[in-house]
């Protein structure tokens, strides 16, 4: 019998969103209470078993109009990833021109980044201490998309920008090593139904207010991952895209996942995400 050099697929408990009271506004605070580590919140888990399939070997088998996600293997030139003030520097300026050669896209503005390093026991809460998020979502609602246009770009910029084509993508690569603790899953945007799946999150910051999308469990998701991803891979996960007839992939519920296949000793899950709106002639 030949071992598999990779699994074909994994099972895994997903946190999913349950099913909010109708006319609740639903809320969960970004940054940790300091003393209990637990994000104040208006809404319950619920906890599915699902098989995510393994996508090594047949990473050209999704594509960012079609899946909502895509793979590439595109190596940084930045790789110590420890400088906030570096990253922005040297990162942003190469993933902002790697993002419009995959994508064809004419202007693509990078607004921030998060850098995970799984560390249990430490709270979650601050930038400096996050920790994967083991939670089904999708980081933009349309609201949330339009708003984070006008917020990053010229006033004098934002109407003609809005009134062509554009996405909000996150590109995502494990850091350091490969990330075989706590993967990324991904669920394949044809199995979505985005109008009964779906419902906007209010996302509570210090000084403002954001939203995203919760997503509730349906038995039709198809999820998957790339085992074993390394510092020279990336994902890019579409997070909106204001082309909504239908022709397209509008968005990718996410998240991360503990792989009960890990073995003892794996160094723990470290990477970083960039989130960067994308705009097209």
């Amino acid at each position: 019998m030949t071992v598999p050099i990779t699994p074909v697929s994994t099972t895994a408990t997903l946190s999913y969103f349950s099913d909010p009271p109708d006319g609740v506004r639903i809320y969960q605070c970004i940054n940790a209470d300091p003393k209990t580590g637990i994000h104040d919140k208006n809404w319950t888990p619920a906890d599915k078993d699902v098989v995510l399939e393994n996508l090594r070997g047949k990473e050209d088998s999704v594509a960012l109009d079609t899946c909502g996600f895509q793979y590439f293997k595109r190596p940084s030139k930045h790789v110590s990833f420890l400088n906030d003030a570096e990253i922005e520097q040297e990162y942003y300026p190469e993933s902002i021109e790697l993002i419009k050669e995959l994508t064809g896209a004419g202007k693509v503005v990078i607004f921030d980044h998060t850098i995970r390093r799984r560390r249990p026991g430490l709270s979650d809460d601050n930038p400096q201490h996050r920790q994967p998020v083991a939670q089904v979502h999708v980081d933009q609602t349309t609201a949330s998309a339009i708003a984070r246009v006008h917020r990053h770009l010229p006033a004098s910029e934002a109407p003609a920008l809005l009134s062509k084509r554009f996405q909000l993508i996150n590109l995502w690569r494990p850091i350091s090593h490969a990330a075989v603790d706590w993967p990324l899953g991904l669920c394949d945007y044809r199995s979505v139904d985005v109008e009964k799946d779906t419902f906007p999150v209010a996302l509570v910051y210090p000084d403002r207010e954001g939203q995203t999308l919760g997503v509730k469990y349906n038995p039709n998701h198809r999820w998957k991952y790339f085992h074993a991803m390394t510092p020279d891979e990336i994902v890019l996960i579409k997070c909106f895209d204001s082309v909504q007839d239908g022709s397209v992939a509008r968005l990718t519920p996410h998240t991360g996942f503990k792989d009960p296949a890990t073995p003892e000793g794996t160094p723990l899950r470290e990477s970083i995400e960039l989130r960067a709106l994308v705009f097209y002639d």
